[in-house]
């Protein structure tokens, strides 16, 4: 057994594509399962510093599922820049007017910010219905509990 750490070299790891059934899951638990497969953790070959995860084609976002009252009570926040720029919206209107959005951020505010989390970030595709425009990268379907 080698006894040094393998440290996986920029493109070395051929990634692959999973899609992911957003129908009926938890926001919060669906969201770390997608970032964990973006990051690549689910590999052995994981390197932390190297894009090293596949790519996460989520369908049916608008069928998302959160618990409690967290549609009326959470809240997106977004700034302009501007004086009195501040946009205020609940999640219930944020998934009715574009549920991809809220799966997205949801996803992407648990990858790593700076360069290598924006190119992880380039990985995710959300669709809001069950079609999707990747058959011909073959992805595989992928079940999360």
């Amino acid at each position: 057994m080698p006894r040094q750490t393998y440290h996986a070299k920029p493109g070395e790891i051929e990634p692959a594509w999973h899609v992911l059934d957003a129908e009926g899951k938890i926001l919060g638990r669906f969201a770390t399962h997608a970032a964990t497969i973006l990051m690549g953790k689910h590999r052995p070959e994981y390197t932390p510093h190297v894009l090293s995860g596949d790519f996460v084609i989520v369908t049916n976002a608008a069928k998302i599922v959160m618990t409690g009252n967290k549609l009326d009570d959470k809240t997106l926040r977004r700034y302009s820049g501007y004086p009195s720029g501040q946009k205020v919206e609940t999640y219930r209107r944020v998934l009715d007017r574009d549920p991809t959005r809220l799966v997205r951020q949801a996803i992407v505010r648990m990858l790593p910010s700076g360069r290598l989390g924006r190119e992880i970030e380039s990985r995710l595709k959300v669709y809001a219905d069950d079609k999707h425009p990747h058959q011909a990268q073959q992805p595989k379907a992928l079940e999360i509990g």
